[in-house]
């Protein structure tokens, strides 16, 4: 009798503890694919989407934003660390068929990379913060220019001074604490009163197109007259209001403005965006090479593309942490960020395509001395395009 209660008692519980383990019914079918559930699915068996109903709440919103980006994920670190540490292991596996514990590539590049440029951001950002002090002294110099020398400055002239740098900070789009900005005043104020009026040129940078070309008439006129009118400017310059010079007139105005600082900031960062993009562009085209120089070997394309997104993640990896330490003050070297990768490609080389350590080296040259022609082309092609559209 006492055995029958405790087995029953025991089917009870395990009852009991089944039910808790059944998922609750949200849809009786798949609202992506139609699929039928039958009431134990917490994934569509045909297309894997959750079942999770068709409501979103603002938490399962944000988790599918980062997740879906980020993928900060089990596989996100069995890729990670491996990656970094074990040259060429990981894209071997990955080929080698052993991918359910890794990171799809393209995805895990994808991420890697946006990280990558939000910290050269970041670093950006903190270098104009330090440099706004340096130039304050190039900022007052510019303010005090006038054509009269050798006559100290008068109180009025000092407070103009101040008043105008004082502007200038305040307008910045980096924001600037008051008590960085009255240690600033008060630096200027000290140079002013020390200061003789004299004629300074700040660090504008001049172009030289050629005397007396079409290039070099344009930037003088457009200088003398910078509002004109492209068609007036044509006109009295004598030349034909055609499609190739009124172009080419556009871009003297874009050349004659980036001799200012902030411009040139301003266009090295789309410099920098399109850099980022002809990057992921260059990658398959760069995979070539790779296909050419083992030709005899029985890789297909895919292999030595998952092998390329690979070595340019841990590209992004190391030099993310070379600006991370910059970031935090610890200035490290860069040349040894550059060896470390040159290392690291040179046996990432030599475990997954399994050559000796001669054959790897040769190719391992040649593959950097092809990466690097075209590397300069495309600097240039990316240069030419982007002052182009500027």
């Amino acid at each position: 009798m006492y055995t029958n209660f405790s087995a029953n008692n025991t089917c009870t519980i395990k009852l009991i503890k089944s039910k808790k383990k059944l998922v609750k019914i949200e849809d009786p079918e798949c609202l992506n694919c139609g699929h039928p559930f039958n009431g134990q699915e917490k994934f569509c068996p045909d297309c894997g989407q959750a079942n999770k109903g068709n409501s979103i709440t603002f938490k399962n919103f944000i988790h599918e934003v980062f997740n879906g980006l980020f993928n900060f994920d089990a596989k996100f670190w069995n890729t990670f660390i491996p990656l970094l540490i074990n040259p060429g292991s990981v894209s071997r596996n990955y080929i080698d068929g052993k991918r359910q514990r890794y990171s799809n590539p393209f995805r895990f590049y994808l991420t890697v990379s946006i990280v990558f440029f939000l910290i050269v951001g970041i670093y950006s950002t903190k270098e104009k913060y330090k440099s706004l002090a340096k130039e304050s002294k190039a900022n007052i110099k510019e303010v005090i220019k006038e054509e009269n020398s050798n006559k100290k400055l008068q109180e009025k002239d000092i407070d103009s001074i101040k008043k105008e740098l004082d502007k200038k900070m305040k307008n910045s789009y980096i924001p600037i604490p008051e008590s960085t900005r009255k240690n600033i005043l008060k630096e200027v104020e000290k140079e002013a009163r020390d200061t003789l009026k004299t004629k300074y040129e700040s660090g504008n940078i001049k172009f030289y197109l050629g005397n007396d070309s079409k290039l070099d008439k344009f930037m003088r006129y457009q200088k003398k007259y910078p509002n004109s009118n492209i068609d007036v400017a044509l006109d009295s310059l004598g030349y034909d209001k055609n499609f190739t010079n009124r172009f080419l007139y556009t871009r003297v105005v874009t050349l004659n403005s980036l001799t200012k600082k902030d411009n040139r900031d301003h266009f090295f960062s789309q410099l920098l965006s399109y850099g980022s993009v002809a990057l992921f562009v260059f990658l398959p085209f760069f995979t070539l090479f790779l296909k050419l120089f083992y030709i005899r070997r029985k890789y297909t394309y895919v292999d030595h593309l998952i092998f390329v997104f690979h070595v340019q993640t841990v590209f992004f990896m190391l030099f993310s942490i070379y600006f991370l330490l910059e970031i935090f003050g610890a200035n490290p070297a860069l040349w040894i960020f550059t060896i470390l990768f040159l290392v690291y490609l040179f046996i990432a080389m030599k475990k997954f395509y399994e050559q000796g350590y001669f054959k790897t080296f040769i190719k391992f040259l040649l593959l950097n001395f092809n990466y690097l022609i075209v590397a300069i082309i495309g600097v240039v092609v990316v240069l030419l395009i982007s002052f182009a559209i500027y």
